[in-house]
């Protein structure tokens, strides 16, 4: 059998969505009438697995897998490295410190764009997500080392 594309995507959706089942165990689910915390995660998690289960069955259809051409590693590496840092200071810098400096990083660092370009991007795109989720809806976001 020759593995395809799609049988080491799909196969890696219905691992990641176990493990995540695994470690969100303990959010409430609820019941259909009065949904608990864990009832959207865990809905989430299960269509990610159907969808993957899917993809892993049909993968007949996709390219070899050794077929893959890598010249996009280094530049999915660069992505996965800011995301992850971002997510490392989320907690203790705040969201308007970790989202902007995340929209810089991927706009400028990753993505070569002209430096005034991204910063006029970053501090515009989390300005706007801070009003819209913090003020408009009332979403508690995490307060960080500016205090707001």
């Amino acid at each position: 059998m020759t593995i395809r594309r799609d049988h080491v995507a799909g196969g890696a959706f219905v691992v990641a969505g176990a493990l995540m089942l695994a470690v969100s165990g303990d959010l409430p689910f609820g019941t259909l009438a009065s949904p608990g915390a864990g009832m959207l995660p865990k809905l989430m998690i299960g269509l990610m697995m159907a969808f993957g289960a899917v993809l892993f069955v049909r993968a007949g259809d996709s390219p070899p897998f050794a077929g893959i051409g890598w010249a996009d590693l280094p530049h999915a590496v660069r992505v996965v490295a800011v995301a992850s840092a971002a997510i490392a200071l989320y907690e203790n810098a705040g969201f308007i410190v970790t989202m902007a400096a995340l929209l810089f990083g991927l706009t400028f660092v990753v993505e070569r764009k002209p430096l005034l370009t991204a910063a006029a991007f970053s501090v515009g795109v989390t300005t706007f997500a801070y009003v819209l989720f913090n003020t408009l809806l009332k979403s508690p976001l995490p307060r960080g080392i500016l205090g707001f």
